[in-house]
């Protein structure tokens, strides 16, 4: 015969009858005894009572779910909180297109109307931009220098080097032709540049009055610096690492060249596309050269 004894749920402390054997189980596994379903979901859920800050209205929170500042909805948190700290003041920003001043943040034009008209240029109109560019540069224009318009171009000629061509100038160097084919550009003081970046770096030299030779042969190697430059009897090397992480046959080349300056106690100074695009900043890297 089952034994049955007397035990008190834990809710409502209701007495109820349970089996010895039960009893002793829910002891040794930490379990309580309820009188229903209904008493065990209300001593489990904790939720307490709270007043909502913004509205006055009562509702539950779980302690978990329990902060320093309490809210029934979203709503009633975002009208305390706007109020407490309220929205900074975007700064007007002036459209590219008609010139007007408007707030919003990470657009280069008020509407898409100016937007569609400012993207809609013709080819004529594009040419004389590139034409434009030259003069003021006195060279052909590199594609990262006319960001605002060289997608445009693309779409209108097909490439970048197809605008250039069609605005009568030389193309520098292409994508495909980086690593052969190279046009040589001249510099200020006559030196022969591989590239567009070369003779931006070979001018910014001249036109801070500092002496430079052109393809400084390394020691006990072929390699070739790009610039030698004398400061106090030694000899810095300044190179240009155009092609840096986007050719394993460059990349290898760049370690060769440290690893003879680094033999040979030669001092080298390394300028990457990020110190001339889109603004020039050699004089931080070059600054050494400067009176």
């Amino acid at each position: 015969m089952i034994k049955l004894k007397k035990i008190k749920c834990k809710n409502c402390n209701k007495i109820i009858y349970k089996s010895l054997g039960r009893i002793n189980e829910n002891f040794k596994l930490g379990n309580n005894f309820y009188c229903s379903r209904k008493c065990e979901s209300q001593y489990k859920n904790k939720k307490k009572i709270l007043t909502c800050e913004n509205c006055g209205k009562q509702f539950k929170r779980r302690p978990s779910e329990i902060s320093k500042h309490n809210y029934c909805s979203r709503s009633c948190a975002a009208t305390t909180n706007n109020a407490k700290l309220p929205k900074r003041k975007a700064a007007f920003k002036i459209c590219l297109q008609c010139q007007k001043k408007y707030k919003k943040e990470n657009l280069k034009y008020c509407s898409l109307s100016c937007r569609r008209r400012a993207e809609g240029k013709t080819k004529e109109e594009l040419l004389e931009l590139i034409k434009k560019s030259a003069e003021k540069l006195r060279r052909t224009p590199a594609k990262r220098e006319l960001k605002s318009i060289s997608n445009l171009c693309c779409k209108n000629f097909g490439t970048w080097n197809n605008a250039i061509l069609e605005a009568n100038l030389t193309p520098n160097r292409s994508h495909d032709d980086r690593m052969y084919k190279r046009i040589k550009t001249k510099a200020l003081d006559g030196h022969l540049c591989d590239s567009v970046s070369e003779l931006i770096i070979d001018n910014w030299l001249t036109e801070n009055k500092i002496y430079h030779q052109k393809n400084i042969s390394y020691p006990e190697t072929q390699h070739k610096a790009d610039w030698g430059i004398n400061l106090k009897g030694k000899t810095i090397f300044v190179e240009y690492f155009g092609l840096a992480k986007d050719s394993p046959r460059y990349d290898l080349s760049i370690l060769k060249k440290k690893a003879l300056c680094q033999k040979h106690k030669i001092k080298l100074i390394s300028v990457y596309p990020r110190d001339l695009y889109p603004k020039i900043n050699l004089r931080n890297k070059l600054k050494i050269f400067l009176n």
